[in-house]
């Protein structure tokens, strides 16, 4: 069987094993254990644990279950409703300020959590329902948080980019860097269309039904998230300015993650420490237990020679560059709707990074780009990550208003991606200005 049949076969089967509910690591084991076996030998097998021990043995993973740990010190805190509480008391006087508040809440403790599920959960719980008494329709409130938390995958630090990094073998560093204006375009685009969606629904009275908070209340919430801020800002200063690793930061930040959860919120029981440990352990776990089946998978690819078949095949199309890239959007697209953004990434990230440095294209534009499709991916069925998570929270409002909702937000992710075609240097700009310049 030729490569590019037997790289169908094999893509057939994965589906199909995915599908099957089996977990991510192990279905792709399994797929890459039965071809290896049938098609290379029982003696490929030998190589298998080697392999992926190999693939987790890098001191860069160590950032993984840090950046985790820093993000459950903070979503097991009320640092998501005080923050969504601080932009409301500054922003209620504004025309859809409260839609605006939520936006911006989202971003900042996507920002601070480096998780979606948990970015909507913690931002939603206090928003949804303030926004649907204010007179916001349901789909709006919804689907605002629902977009709103995709951004935790995006703005630095992100878990994703430190899995695009090391799929690619390409600088974490620069990664969050190119996450930064990419990131803030995105937060403009959705604020915008929340402003001019206020506006064309005459939301904007219902929203300002007599709310007012004295300078007093403004400033009095202030100390409860300024120091989580703080720490954000320091861990990108020490990242950014050669001061450590990103495994070092990323662990120095979730220690003191962990302190100010203590001192300000006053978690020092034994069983909320022991619940933060629990489920980032849990979580890190499965990530590591992925990235190393991932390993063992692109071995198999590469041995059956498909990863290379493939790559001469895009190459031999001769086809527009710009068409190219479209053909590799759909295809992260639909691979979003169906699998978490790390197993996408980490299967398809060092198959399409040849493809598109010869074509001429950043691989640092590339992850953000790569990143929008995954957050794409995590407001659209069936999968739809958010969606569930958004339900979960306000289980009356039905699955299709939520996507509804969400679908503009959809629109100005794929107008991010054509502006981001454009004008890449909204990506490129800053990490070439910044790490260029350290060196």
């Amino acid at each position: 069987m030729d490569p590019l049949s037997l790289g169908a076969l094999i893509a057939f089967f994965t589906v199909i094993v995915l599908f099957s509910g089996v977990p991510v690591g192990a279905g792709l084991l399994i797929v890459a254990t039965g071809f290896l076996f049938v098609f290379d030998g029982p003696r490929s097998l030998q190589a298998l644990p080697e392999l992926f021990y190999a693939e987790l043995n890098s001191f860069a993973l160590l950032s993984i279950p840090m950046f985790i740990i820093m993000g459950a010190a903070i979503s097991s805190t009320r640092a998501g409703p005080d923050l969504y509480e601080a932009l409301e008391r500054w922003l209620t006087r504004v025309p859809g300020g409260l839609l605006v508040s939520n936006l911006g809440a989202c971003a900042l403790f996507a920002a601070m959590s480096g998780s979606s599920p948990a970015t909507c959960a913690a931002i939603g719980k206090m928003g949804i329902p303030e926004m649907r008494k204010r007179g916001y329709p349901d789909e709006v409130a919804a689907g605002s948080i629902a977009a709103g938390g995709t951004l935790g995958i995006l703005i630095p630090p992100s878990v994703t980019m430190i899995v695009y990094g090391i799929a690619t073998e390409t600088s974490i560093g620069r990664l969050f860097l190119a996450g930064v204006f990419p990131g803030l375009l995105l937060v403009s685009l959705f604020i915008a269309w929340a402003i001019f969606d206020t506006w064309r629904r005459g939301a904007g009275s219902a929203a300002l039904s007599g709310v007012s908070y004295s300078w007093a209340q403004k400033f009095e919430i202030l100390p409860r998230v300024v120091p989580f801020l703080l720490i954000i800002i320091g861990v990108l200063y020490a990242l950014y300015g050669g001061i450590s690793t990103p495994s070092e930061t990323a662990a120095v930040g979730a220690l003191l993650c962990i302190v100010v959860a203590v001192i300000v919120y006053k978690l020092y029981k034994p069983k909320d420490l022991w619940a933060i440990m629990r489920d980032s352990t849990r979580e890190s776990v499965m990530i590591l237990f992925i990235i190393g089946a991932a390993g063992v998978f692109s071995y198999m690819l590469s041995s059956l020679y498909i990863t290379q078949s493939v790559a001469e095949w895009i190459a031999a199309l001769n086809v527009n560059r710009w068409v190219l890239m479209a053909i590799i959007n759909v295809f992260l697209l639909v691979s979003g709707f169906f699998l978490p953004p790390v197993a996408v990434i980490l299967m398809s990230a060092p198959i399409l990074l040849p493809i598109i440095t010869v074509a001429g294209f950043d691989p640092y534009w590339f992850a953000v780009i790569v990143t929008i499709n995954m957050e794409i991916g995590l407001i659209t069925p069936p999968v739809g990550l958010n969606l569930y998570v958004i339900n979960g929270i306000a289980p009356d409002i039905s699955l299709k208003k939520i996507l509804i909702g969400s679908f503009p937000f959809v629109m100005c992710m794929v107008l991010a991606i054509v502006i981001l075609s454009i004008f890449p240097g909204i990506a490129t700009w800053l990490p070439n200005a910044v790490m260029d310049q350290a060196i």
